[in-house]
């Protein structure tokens, strides 16, 4: 049974991380959500959409932290869950941006695609099939693959390109820049904490959790820091003209 209040043991740096997870995304959800007012409305559904990747997360790192506490192992199920959520709206955050821009919904559906791609074989492979993690990583890099192509040399850039706002173009290259080295940080966690993962020998599969800890906290809080900053241009712009 998940404690309803976890405890945080001295030299617990795994629970550390866990708790300043929790407390980073209900923080940064609850500045989304009350800046949403101060945007241009195109842009509040995409502060709306930054609040709920943040929210799904500091709802599942308070499980996760107890889960932790509790048990001290890492929640693997949990956190998938929480991916299996976040990471796709992700995708929705670079079709928004896009679609003043002649985005279609296909391009949304694709990225969503391989991000379950990514994510169901990563499941696998940690959580499942664990003499097979290498092979399931291999399956799971061809969703990575995927979304990295199209943001970086797909239809996602060429629209971009399509823009003349260059607060758009630096607010894109920024969320491609994520998703390049910040995303990286998974499969870094993954190839530690798995069976015959090819980082399992190095003594960091003590920090998996870290490592994932902190890839959440700079992926999700900074997509909607790269968000807010874009909508506060535009709507500061579009007031200034008016």
């Amino acid at each position: 049974m998940i404690a309803l209040i976890a405890n945080l043991n001295p030299g617990d740096y795994v629970g550390f991380t866990f708790f300043i997870g929790s407390i980073a995304m209900l923080a940064a959800t609850v500045f989304f959500f009350f800046e949403m007012n101060n945007v241009e409305g195109k842009w509040r559904t995409s502060l709306l959409v930054s609040g709920l990747i943040t929210f799904i997360a500091a709802v599942h790192y308070f499980y996760m932290r107890d889960f932790w506490a509790e048990n001290g192992t890492s929640p693997t199920e949990l956190r998938y869950i929480d991916w299996i959520l976040t990471v796709p709206l992700m995708c929705v955050e670079f079709y928004l941006i896009l679609k003043a821009f002649g985005a279609k919904i296909g391009l949304l559906w694709k990225m969503i695609f391989y991000s379950l791609v990514m994510l169901v074989f990563g499941y696998l492979g940690e959580a499942v099939y664990k003499s097979q993690s290498v092979f399931m990583a291999v399956l799971s890099t061809v969703g990575y693959v995927g979304i990295l192509y199209e943001i970086w040399l797909g239809s996602a850039k060429k629209l971009a390109n399509n823009s003349n706002d260059p607060r758009l173009q630096s607010a894109f290259k920024a969320l491609a820049w994520f998703v390049l080295v910040g995303w990286a940080i998974y499969p870094i966690g993954y190839m530690a904490g798995t069976e015959g993962g090819w980082l399992s020998g190095t003594g960091l599969s003590a920090y998996m959790d870290i490592i994932y800890n902190i890839g959440d906290a700079i992926n999700k809080i900074g997509f909607g820091l790269v968000i807010y900053t874009l909508a506060v241009s535009s709507s500061s712009k579009q007031t200034a003209t008016a």
